[in-house]
């Protein structure tokens, strides 16, 4: 079994360290909770290896998992009990890997285990946001609600999702289409008027966009297996780096640097951040535990550890905005709002407002930047032959006045 060195407090708020062994991060938070400890910083130790090629893990898809948590919400609030909830829903589902991860939850809820817990135990099934929103709603007697939330939340999320995957599919189509075309020309096609223009170069009067297309296409030709394997090893290897806690951060903190898409998906994630919170506010939840639960549905490390510091400045008395404000992740109209929630003691009501707002503005940018983007691939690909075209015609054209 896997061991993981952690980083935690006790009630106390003092700071706790050590080693614990678990299946998987989630289960080793879910073992330092139930010792009255707070992990802040949960990270498997190394020593064993990573892999180029990981196991798959049980799967299901996001809009599967809408529709579940949205029918065992209904059925839970219509009186059906917890096992026969299970029960039902797990020999109705069209997902044979859901059929089977509920019916062994259901099992583990007959041992008298909680629902949260036993979700924790399939990380490839249920989200972070997801088993603790079910924690919260279990323990503070809103789970109908809870799962009504989250079945939201993850159906917009992958209505998201595929308005993005839809819209690109044509600009990527054009990219590798372009791509292939382009190879193409310079691999097999190019080549063959190297000894056509042989004249021209002896003469001096090769242009230079020729000669440079010339060599690039012989240097294609030559390498290009070799240039293809490496391109190869370097996904492989960069796979591999991003299986790890470093790669995992770099790895969101790239996305945030790609320019327009970086801020779209900052906003989503502050969005998703604020809308949890105030749901967990609304019904009762305490902020510390409804930061610790939010923080899981930003979809970003950093954001997600720029909240454990603001969480930590709570703990010493200070308001919510400075923190999140001084992190640098949060717009400024974002945080004027959560001091004015914070004033008014209207926090709860606030924050589903910010997440409307944001996600409608963001929506808007994300429409114009893929309506934008699909033009953008025309004309570069056009350039592109363009200038194939042209490095071959001049000097055709070039060859035909001399004679």
């Amino acid at each position: 079994m896997p061991s993981f060195s952690y980083t935690a407090r006790d009630l106390t708020g003092k700071a706790v360290t050590g080693v614990i062994e678990a299946a998987s991060a989630r289960e080793a938070t879910t073992l330092l909770s139930a010792k009255d400890l707070f992990p802040t910083k949960v990270t498997e130790k190394s020593g064993g290896g990573l892999n180029l090629f990981p196991g798959r893990k049980k799967k299901v898809k996001g809009q599967t998992m809408a529709v579940f948590y949205s029918q065992l919400a209904s059925l839970l609030r219509s009186g059906v009990p917890m096992i026969r909830s299970l029960t039902l829903l797990g020999n109705q589902s069209a997902a044979p890997v859901l059929g089977e991860v509920l019916t062994e939850i259901k099992s583990r809820v007959e041992d008298g285990e909680t629902l949260g817990d036993a979700m924790a135990r399939y990380p490839g099934v249920f989200s972070d946001m997801g088993v603790n929103m079910v924690r919260a709603g279990t323990e503070g007697g809103f789970l109908e609600d809870a799962l009504d939330r989250v079945g939201v939340f993850t159906e917009l999320q992958e209505d998201l999702k595929g308005r993005t995957v839809s819209a690109m599919a044509y600009p990527t189509f054009l990219f590798a289409v372009g791509t292939v075309v382009i190879s193409g020309l310079l691999v097999f096609f190019v080549p063959k008027f190297d000894m056509l223009f042989d004249r021209l170069r002896k003469k001096g009067e090769m242009p230079a966009m020729t000669e440079w297309l010339l060599l690039f296409s012989n240097f294609l030709q030559s390498f290009g297996l070799l240039i293809l394997i490496a391109m190869v090893v370097v996904f492989l290897l960069i796979r591999m780096h991003l299986q790890t806690e470093i790669g995992k951060d770099r790895a969101d903190r790239w996305k945030l640097k790609i320019p327009v898409l970086g801020d779209i998906l900052m906003n989503l994630s502050v969005a998703r951040f604020c809308r949890v919170l105030g749901t967990l506010l609304g019904n009762g939840v305490p902020i510390l535990k409804s930061l610790d639960i939010s923080r899981s549905a930003t979809g970003n490390r950093l954001l997600s550890q720029s909240i454990g510091d603001a969480t930590e400045n709570i703990r010493s008395g200070e308001s919510l905005a400075k923190p999140l404000g001084d992190s640098g992740y949060f717009p400024m109209s974002v945080v004027e709002m959560i001091r004015v929630g914070e004033e008014s003691n209207s926090l709860d009501r606030v924050l589903p407002d910010i997440a409307d707002s944001l996600e409608k503005r963001t929506f808007r940018r994300l429409d114009l930047f893929v309506r934008l983007l699909e033009p953008l691939m025309l004309l570069v690909m056009a350039i592109l032959v363009l200038a194939v075209v042209m490095a071959l015609l001049i000097p055709v054209l070039k060859s035909s006045t001399t004679l």
